[in-house]
């Protein structure tokens, strides 16, 4: 028997958390199922349980890779400037979010069930990432809105991080409900996920 390396067991992770993702861009979460991920994985179905016991893990796992990929781009912001104003700040924030559709797909979903399903550790693993999220957060504007009070800047948080779980239904409408929309007479202006967010970010920090 082949001993499995590290990177092995990394490399087969990725394997099944991207054939995830493939699915989902197609798929809705429901529509997903292990057997689905399993004809798109290059290895038997259930070698998938060695890694994962439940299709909510998987998509947990997915979430943790968009708050990681998300903290990498909020940390070269952090280190790449020396200085930014609070437009600029919200500007660079907004872009990066702009890129993160999975990540806002994601928000969407109905966590509470996703969590449930999923066992202690997957949970603590997905939860540091999103902690480091906020952290890294606090820390930009910690940098660039020193003025803020901790208070202020605690409050930021408290309103933009909630915030994000509505952002992508706000702005991946489909035709059906664009029609329904208009059919129901309400005069809806559609917004980019950039336009929202900066919005946003501009609002809160303006206030601070």
């Amino acid at each position: 028997m082949i001993k499995k390396t590290p990177e092995m067991i990394a490399g087969r992770r990725e394997e099944i958390i991207g054939a995830c993702e493939k699915l989902y861009q197609e798929m809705s979460f429901k529509e997903i199922t292990l057997k689905e991920i399993g004809n798109i994985v290059p290895f038997s179905r259930p070698t998938i349980y060695n890694y994962f016991q439940t299709k909510e893990e998987i998509f947990l796992a997915l979430f943790e890779r968009e708050y990681d990929s998300w903290n990498e781009e909020l940390t070269s912001i952090l280190n790449g400037h020396d200085k930014l104003e609070r437009k600029e700040l919200a500007d660079l924030m907004a872009k990066s979010l702009a890129k993160r559709e999975q990540l806002l797909k994601l928000l969407a979903m109905n966590n509470y069930d996703m969590e449930a399903a999923s066992r202690p550790e997957m949970l603590v693993s997905f939860k540091k990432a999103y902690g480091r999220s906020i952290a890294i957060t606090g820390q930009l504007l910690d940098k660039f809105c020193p003025e803020m009070s901790a208070d202020q800047r605690q409050n930021v948080i408290y309103v933009f991080f909630p915030f994000m779980f509505g952002i992508y239904p706000y702005t991946s409408v489909t035709e059906k409900q664009k029609t329904a929309m208009d059919d129901a007479g309400i005069g809806f202006t559609y917004h980019t996920v950039y336009e929202l967010t900066y919005n946003c970010l501009t609002s809160l920090l303006g206030n601070a």
